[in-house]
């Protein structure tokens, strides 16, 4: 059995989806700040704090997530874990492509004015394994997850959820390394020729 942690290195990435939200809160803070105190450069400092606060709040969501997702490799298929009880399993024999796979991380209705600023936070992209498989989520789960989670495709044959497991979220070259190589083992007609 191999494992395998995202990388600490990622936060960039991981706080990317969320850049519009913030700048858009800053923009809030700012005027709100200004309005009360009549001062444009203190509007701006309450701004920056507001937005440094939030941004404090990824990096702890970032720490924790990096802690406690871990992939893992085994004769019988691969398991992704994480730090909030979500639980993955495909079997070897259930992965039906490697595909991209997105990652949302948080609700992706738009926020902002009707006819102004609107803006939401993009899942996170990479390539991974798809197929037939079991899912377990932990019992407190915002609703736009619970029923985005419920549209997803079963199938016909076993009632089994299509599930994904982004290995570029945990190493971008994934396919030239170890996980690649389990691929390889188990699964050759998935990595082409």
């Amino acid at each position: 059995m191999d494992e395998f942690r995202i990388r600490a290195g990622n936060f960039p990435r991981f706080a990317a989806p969320f850049v519009a939200p913030l700048a858009l809160f800053f923009v809030v803070c700012l005027l709100l700040g200004a309005i009360l105190t009549g001062s444009t450069p203190l509007g701006a400092a309450i701004g920056g704090l507001a937005t440094a606060g939030l941004l404090a709040v990824l990096v702890a969501k970032h720490r924790r997530l990096t802690a406690g997702t871990v992939v893992r490799f085994s004769a019988d298929g691969v398991e992704l874990t994480d730090s909030y009880g979500f639980r993955v399993h495909l079997r070897w024999p259930d992965i039906t492509r490697i595909d991209v796979v997105d990652t949302q991380l948080a609700n992706p209705r738009r926020i902002g004015r009707p006819g102004g600023v609107r803006v939401r936070v993009e899942p996170l992209r990479s390539v991974g394994l798809v197929g037939w498989g079991e899912r377990r989520v932990p019992p407190r789960v915002p609703g736009w997850m619970r029923e985005r989670l419920a549209r997803v495709p079963t199938d016909p044959a076993t009632g089994r959820p299509e599930v994904a497991i982004p290995l570029g979220e945990f190493d971008p070259l994934w396919a030239g390394g170890a996980m690649g190589d389990w691929v390889r083992r188990h699964r050759p007609d998935l990595m082409g020729r």
